[in-house]
């Protein structure tokens, strides 16, 4: 009776190995499939999740709002743009820097983009401007204000009956370096920030 309860025992321990093993193998044969699908261009990652989807789909939703007349002319390939969140205020609630880095949205003079309230309104367009955008310590209307560079020199951009001022290029000149303490927003190239489709 010993010897049969270690036989059954031995089978059961060497079966678990075996499907360990097997479960090891399956696993290692998805991971390398997925790599190599990924490297190959030829992953799909339409289900993938984004930072903050909630985020993505109420930005996508007031783009197709604000661009309505746009989008008639705008290629697939232009369609797209980046975001950051920042609680500029000190509500509690994020608004969203929107910015675009393509030939539609951009110039010589720079680039254009948005900026949304937390429930996706807008609260300011702005053009003319290079990517990225500094939050200042300071404030004007219970928001802090901003310095935009544009045309190569920096501009102070403070809130104005509730908008910021849409052209950053004829607001006052910052003279000096950027403060220390000042965050960098929509920093699209150095930051190498994800792109979403609109």
């Amino acid at each position: 009776m010993k010897n049969i309860t270690l036989v059954l025992i031995g089978i059961l321990v060497l079966n678990g190995c075996q499907s360990k093993n097997d479960s090891k193998n399956i696993v290692k044969t998805i991971v390398q499939d997925t790599l190599s699908k990924t490297l190959g261009g030829t992953a799909n990652l339409s289900n993938a999740v984004s930072k903050d989807d909630k985020a993505v789909q109420l930005i996508k939703k007031q783009l197709k709002v604000l661009l309505k007349n746009d989008l008639k002319v705008m290629s697939k390939e232009e369609c797209y743009f980046y975001y950051e969140a920042f609680d500029l205020n000190n509500d509690q609630k994020d608004e969203y820097f929107v910015g675009f880095s393509n030939s539609y949205f951009c110039g010589s003079g720079g680039c254009s983009g948005f900026i949304l309230n937390n429930d996706g309104s807008l609260i300011s367009k702005f053009s003319v401007t290079d990517f990225p955008i500094y939050v200042t310590t300071s404030s004007t209307e219970k928001f802090y204000d901003l310095l935009m560079k544009s045309g190569g020199l920096f501009h102070l951009v403070k809130m104005k009956n509730g908008k910021y001022p849409s052209n950053p290029s004829i607001e006052e000149k910052w003279n000096g370096e950027v403060p220390k303490e000042s965050t960098k927003v929509l920093d699209i190239y150095d930051k190498k920030m994800e792109k979403y489709s609109f």
